[in-house]
């Protein structure tokens, strides 16, 4: 397990960002000059934020042509009731032949933004490395689809994957669940949602620095409050966005895992976070809690981290660590 213990903190306000900057991996400070500010979000116009991030996601993907080796289809399936339809984009080797494990995929974005399309280099590159298939699911964002129209939406989808496995070259037993930041959140409370209903059975959860706790109080939410690509205040308007003015320790753990009392009959979980972020502490929580229940769990902590360090540098010597534990934790899941 990586690991990195951070010292001399200011429980008074938390790091200054010029310290924070002094922290990180140098390999990853680059990719930060590119950023203007330490938020990515104008909370005053969250359409011009998600035109922009969504323009910057085509600058980043611009090199990186698709596998020649991987398939993919969009297709629109049933939605929770009374709600549209759900685009999901469902990928496959093309050699891949017969019944494959498969990797359910939830993007990430603070619950406000993003979609499928950021996602889909990685994907293409899980399916070919793993060996396996991957359905990737477009929900619906808030503040205009609160709470619980994402995770309902995403429900709707691995429902359908499940019960169309046979159509999709699926093996129904090997399905995982995972994401990344907002995704991560959405996996983490899909699980305990499958759990509770008893319709689908999940056999893995892959969490990425899940955002996971609302309540946006710990320790790392404020030693790190200035961290960039994702702050404190970004942390908090996110959870708002969400839950409104259910935005409190009575939330629902199917908007924010970390309410969750009961963490027991749990698929085996791999978590991974960066050491210097606000989502450092409810993650390594949700780890322990989820060993002392019993549940399989793989933690790791990437030292002087920031918030989506794996994907913004990905070519970094960490990032590239991340990736191959994250691989290899699938390929051990998906072909036991």
């Amino acid at each position: 397990m990586h690991t990195f213990v951070a010292t001399n903190h200011n429980h008074g306000g938390g790091l200054r960002l010029e310290d924070l900057m002094q922290r990180y991996d140098p390999e990853l400070l680059a990719v930060l000059e590119t950023f203007p500010s330490t938020s990515l979000v104008n909370w005053d116009d969250l359409p011009a934020t998600r035109l922009a991030t969504g323009e910057m996601l085509k600058m980043m993907m611009a090199d990186s042509p698709d596998s020649p080796h991987v398939s993919k289809e969009d297709r629109l399936v049933p939605g929770p009731e009374g709600a549209p339809q759900v685009p999901v984009r469902v990928y496959r080797p093309k050699a891949g032949t017969g019944t494959l494990p498969a990797l359910f995929w939830i993007h990430g974005g603070g619950y406000i933004l993003g979609s499928l399309e950021q996602d889909d280099i990685t994907m293409q590159h899980i399916v070919e490395t793993v060996g396996c298939a991957a359905v990737s699911v477009e929900y619906r964002l808030a503040p205009e689809y609160p709470f619980p129209a994402p995770v309902e939406d995403c429900y709707a989808a691995l429902k359908w994957t499940y019960d169309n496995a046979r159509e999709l070259g699926i093996d129904p037993s090997r399905i995982a669940v995972a994401g990344g930041s907002a995704g991560g959140g959405l996996a983490a409370s899909l699980v305990l949602l499958a759990r509770d209903r008893g319709e689908v059975p999940v056999s893995y959860q892959l969490l990425i620095y899940p955002m996971i706790d609302n309540l946006n109080s710990s320790l790392s939410s404020k030693e790190f409050a200035e961290a960039p690509i994702w702050s404190r205040r970004d942390n908090q308007g996110g959870w708002d966005a969400y839950l409104g003015a259910s935005n409190n320790a009575e939330a629902s753990p199917y908007a924010a895992a970390s309410r969750a009392t009961d963490l027991s009959n749990l698929p085996p979980a791999f978590i991974a976070v960066g050491s210097l972020e606000v989502f450092l502490d409810e993650d390594v929580d949700y780890a322990l809690r989820l060993a002392h229940a019993g549940v399989p769990v793989e933690l790791h902590i990437y030292p002087c981290a920031f918030h989506g360090f794996d994907g913004l540098a990905a070519t970094s010597s960490i990032a590239q660590r991340f990736h191959e534990d994250r691989d290899q934790a699938l390929k051990r899941a998906l072909h036991p």
